[in-house]
């Protein structure tokens, strides 16, 4: 009889899953038009950064600098299918590269690095502390994992209101294993809020290894026990990127409450401008860079599309002036007057 009951439950139908999930994500079909743009974005990302990098080298740059090179792919292909009318993002300290692909201006997010009056946040937050309330940007923040339960209330925010916004709240895979983390997941499932958690997973934290540091390193899969789907994401691939970002924008838009993607990504420097990252290898950082950078793959399918090595040429020379102009208007900038030392500060009692 046990026998008999143990081959119908073998035959029968598999289990329907308890919860509605996202479709498959499918790679963005760009126009020419479009893919020139990533393009651009991820480029301007990049010669900023590497102009940050000297800057810090040179003394311009003080405290903390962590830099985006690698995985530009991420915030351009994220954040090209917001509506930054209505939509906010929120983001760690390393935040440069998620400012200029929302289209702030680059010599204020270079005065703001160099701690000049003229900065985005008045030169007081720095590398790691940028801010734009008009630009639906909410930091740039120091504290690891902080910024998820921050975005988890901008999420809380755009449902009370009824704007229609989202909410991209983006953190690492060494955030990945702090407790406000989950604590803002099951809020958010709760609440069912239009938030998208996003993991940019660069495989090393500070300086170790995912694989050393998480029992669970399939990170999309750490909503599950929040009734949470997950969407796993090649986050060197702009179109890929941009079409799972359109997948999971649309999901979220629709009421059917938060998502969490993980974007494997790679960064090619230290994790903050003072980290040797003798962690790794050169040997894996070279061939990262050979096989799959994300501009270089970009510029093999705009190659593709017809647009010519000059053409890549002029852009690539309009760009590197834009950051020489952020560079110089950076350093030619005053510093704040001593007197914005109490401006910007709660004094009250509440």
């Amino acid at each position: 009889m046990a026998r008999a009951a143990s081959k119908r439950a073998s035959s029968a139908a598999p289990p329907i899953p308890n919860r509605e999930r996202p479709p498959e994500p499918k790679r963005y079909e760009a126009s020419k038009d479009e893919l020139m743009e990533f393009y651009r974005q991820m480029l301007l990302i990049r010669r900023f950064e590497e102009r940050a990098g000297q800057l810090y080298g040179l003394g311009l740059i003080g405290g903390f600098c962590h830099l985006y090179i690698g995985q530009e792919a991420v915030a351009v292909g994220l954040q090209s299918a917001l509506d930054t009318s209505k939509d906010s993002v929120i983001t760690g300290y390393r935040d440069h590269g998620h400012m200029l692909a929302y289209n702030i201006d680059p010599k204020i997010i270079m005065a703001e690095l160099t701690g000049r009056a003229a900065g985005i946040s008045k030169g007081k937050g720095g590398s790691m502390h940028m801010f734009s309330v008009e630009h639906k940007f909410y930091g740039g923040h120091g504290i690891v994992g902080a910024q998820v339960s921050l975005g988890t209330g901008l999420a809380f925010k755009h449902k009370y209101d009824n704007d229609g916004g989202i909410c991209l709240a983006y953190f690492g895979d060494g955030a990945a294993n702090q407790g406000q983390v989950y604590e803002s997941f099951n809020m958010a499932q709760l609440w069912n809020l239009p938030i998208i958690f996003v993991i940019e997973n660069n495989q090393y934290a500070m300086g170790t290894s995912v694989n050393r540091a998480s029992a669970e390193d399939q990170l999309y899969k750490r909503g599950e026990s929040f009734r949470i789907p997950g969407v796993q994401v090649d986050g060197m691939d702009v179109l890929a990127v941009r079409g799972a970002a359109e997948t999971v924008v649309d999901w979220v838009r629709s009421g059917k409450g938060p998502v969490l993607m993980e974007l494997k990504t790679y960064r090619y420097r230290g994790h903050s401008m003072s980290d040797p990252a003798k962690y790794r290898s050169r040997e894996e950082v070279q061939s990262v860079r050979e096989k799959s950078d994300p501009i270089e793959a970009a510029k093999r399918e705009l190659e593709k599309l017809g647009v010519t090595e000059d053409e890549l040429k002029k852009l690539d020379k309009d760009i590197r002036a834009i950051v020489t102009e952020a560079a110089d208007f950076s350093e030619q900038s005053p510093e704040p007057d001593a007197s914005e030392l109490y401006t910007d500060v709660l004094v009250e009692t509440y």
